[in-house]
């Protein structure tokens, strides 16, 4: 390996350090101090530098994602018990447990406690040795949890090594707890809800599930955060006090609850309980409660612990906003993809100071396993102050009179039968035509990597569709430029270049326009597979499953989605519009010659240091036929080794797995 040069050592270093600084700016203290232009810039040159030496540090913001799926979770053994909470839910249990304080301590002094508000999340640990964060697992039992490295790592608000303190501890470990955000959430729901997947029932599952995925890449685009409060082991430095301890945290760069009060005697928390449940409304995150400590770790010490739960804090937990009312209507409602949600209508109610009259029922299954029909008194809740949802019907006020909701055969909208699909819960109008899905189709099929129709925008696409210009994708080909020059925003001449790219966009490749067509489950690879594998768009009309499982990379549920696509004869109809108007369809794919595939049935793992980017090397692997997993079996038939290897190379030994150098990767894939 050739040997780095001292100055580009130091520019990495130099780079490292104060991008992971602006890090800190950016996602604890919410003020950054440059650009984002400048942060990318700086970012850019780092993974440069990086990727032409191989000098990578532990701790460099390049790390945060990119490790390759895990096929399991390793066990991590708390080195001290991560215990769960007590919980009150009245201020005479509060009252209750300063007395249970007191009298434990043998003492009628005020104590002083601290109180926080209690994050809705997942507890987590991180494990830090030398200032360098080298595991961090979940609570599980509270004394073994699961090894969530490489997924915390993705949270940009979690330092990689500790920094801005004078001391630092040999070993530390962070407890805290990863949450997300009110509208992440939304989001999320919403995605999945779209694609037919199960929604979160809350915050805490999303939160929870996504830092428990397998693919930490998956991990890292969800927007998580994380608060730290609590610590666990530590060697190299004695902390006297939670608040102490806090404070520290502040100064080591680590996120910390949003609010942490002192307060000496019962009476001050309860006040300060209070005003937490009033603030919680302005909060982006959902709490569910106060937690309050003993500030004194001595005294934490001295009161000791049940057997899961601390003498020295509780929780206080909030009363739910509820309310009851009744069901009028169940109405099918059709999102942007075409999945019909039940969504019921409300007789008007006051919960927490705000009307709520409808509820999303997320899916038909939900409505049958809940047992909701209209006329039914249900108890609604308003989690985190904002989701209305139904958590469960008051049979007692049931008169027989109640009608059970059907799931709808057609669409609401455009009367097109609709479809399920085996497995999945989500209903589904697959007309693409659909009036009510029509606006979200359209900017898909303009975009850059489907018919790339420059100029035809969101906003544009918006704006056509609210002056009722544009209805479909045919209507797209049916625009004049009178017409576009009656828009706000638009010109002689950007009127002219968007005609021009709309009657350019009419010429493509199969694949193209297949994406183009937003089919379920086919995105730009399936496309592409569709044309390797039939010369014309005729040739997929009425096309059946069996057919299509045959092409190795296709499964079964992606088969049904497009069967069921050209087995609608309305969006058969739309296609052959387009051709009448002047769609050609050109297909290269279909042409190529079978790229030869000498890896093809051999899995790889890889372990060290390479002279290309790792993800590249395994780009070359699968483009040749070849898997690349990411621990070593018996079922490995090579460990590509680089410079560094793990500990992969030990157990490749143990188990006789050959291994091969990178330059002899390259001969393999040189052979015909």
């Amino acid at each position: 390996m050739r040997e780095i040069p001292e100055e580009v050592k130091k520019e990495i270093e130099r780079l490292v350090k104060e991008i992971n600084y602006h890090n800190y700016r950016y996602y604890v203290l919410d003020s950054p101090v440059i650009s984002d232009e400048e942060y990318d810039m700086m970012l850019r040159k780092l993974k440069e530098l990086e990727e032409k030496w191989g000098y990578i540090l532990p701790d460099s913001p390049t790390q945060r994602v990119g490790a390759p799926p895990s096929e399991k979770f390793e066990k991590v053994e708390h080195r001290e018990p991560m215990l769960s909470l007590d919980n009150a839910f009245s201020i005479e249990e509060l009252i209750e447990f300063d007395a249970r304080v007191k009298r434990l301590l043998g003492t009628t002094n005020e104590i002083e406690y601290t109180v926080e508000p209690k994050y809705d999340g997942l507890a987590v640990e991180l494990s830090y040795k030398d200032g360098l964060l080298i595991k961090a697992s979940t609570r599980g039992d509270g004394y073994v949890g699961e090894d969530i490295t490489l997924n915390i790592k993705t949270i940009k608000s979690v330092p990689l090594r500790i920094e801005g303190v004078s001391v630092v501890p040999e070993e530390i470990d962070i407890r805290g707890e990863v949450y997300m955000n009110l509208d992440e959430f939304e989001r999320i729901n919403s995605e999945r809800q779209e694609k037919g997947e199960p929604i979160f029932a809350n915050p805490r599952n999303a939160a929870s599930g996504s830092v428990r995925q397998l693919d930490p890449s998956v991990t890292a685009k969800r927007k998580l955060y994380i608060a730290c409060y609590g610590v666990g082991y530590c060697r190299g430095m004695d902390f006297k006090t939670q608040y102490e301890f806090i404070q520290w945290l502040k100064e080591a760069r680590f996120p910390t609850p949003v609010v942490v009060k002192k307060a000496k005697g019962i009476n001050e928390v309860i006040r300060i309980v209070k005003e937490f449940e009033e603030a919680r409304k302005s909060y982006p995150f959902e709490t569910d409660g106060a937690v309050i400590k003993v500030n004194s770790f001595e005294l934490q010490r001295r009161l000791g612990a049940k057997t899961r739960e601390p003498r020295w804090a509780i929780a206080y937990k909030y009363p739910a906003h509820q309310g009851i009312t009744k069901v009028v209507e169940i109405l099918p409602s059709v999102g942007r993809t075409g999945v019909i949600t039940p969504v019921a209508i409300l007789e008007p109610v006051r919960i927490g100071g705000v009307t709520v009259s409808r509820s999303t029922l997320h899916n038909w299954d939900e409505v049958k396993r809940k047992d909701i029909r209209v006329g039914d008194y249900v108890v609604v809740e308003r989690a985190g102050e904002v989701i209305p949802h139904i958590i469960g019907v008051v049979k007692d006020r049931r008169t027989g009179t109640e009608i059970e909701p059907k799931m709808p055969d057609n669409c609401p909208v455009c009367g097109s039968k609709t479809v399920r699909e085996i497995g999945e819960v989500a209903l589904k109008c697959i007309n693409f035509n659909c009036p009510a899905q029509v606006e979200e189709r359209i900017k898909h099929f303009a975009s850059r990597r489907a018919m790339n129709i420059e100029g035809l925008g969101e906003k544009t696409v918006e704006l056509l569709h609210e002056k009722g210009l544009v209805k479909s994708f045919i209507d797209i080909y049916k625009l004049r430029q009178q017409d576009i020059l009656k828009l706000p925003g638009f010109a002689e001449l950007s009127s002219k270049k968007l005609i021009e790219a709309i009657e350019k966009s009419k010429k493509t490749t199969l694949s193209r326009f297949l994406y183009a067509l937003g089919i379920s489950q086919v995105g730009e690879y399936a496309a592409k597979l569709l044309a390797q594998n039939f010369k014309n768009i005729e040739d997929l009309y009425y096309v059946k499953i069996q057919k299509l499982i045959q092409i190795p990379q296709v499964g079964e549920k992606t088969a049904r989605a497009i069967e069921q696509f050209f087995s609608n004869e309305e969006n058969i109809k739309a296609i052959e519009e387009l051709k009448e108007m002047g769609l050609t369809l050109e297909n290269p794919e279909y042409m190529e010659k079978e790229k030869p595939a000498p890896l093809k049935g051999l899995t790889f793992v890889i372990t060290g240091t390479l002279p290309k980017p790792r993800d590249e090397v395994q780009a070359l692997i699968e483009q040749a036929g070849g898997k690349v997993s990411s621990a070593v079996s018996r079922a490995t038939n090579y460990l590509l080794v680089g410079e560094d290897p793990g500990s992969k190379l030990v157990k490749a030994r143990q188990l006789g797995v050959k291994t091969i150098s990178y330059e002899e990767l390259i001969k393999m894939l040189e052979k015909e």
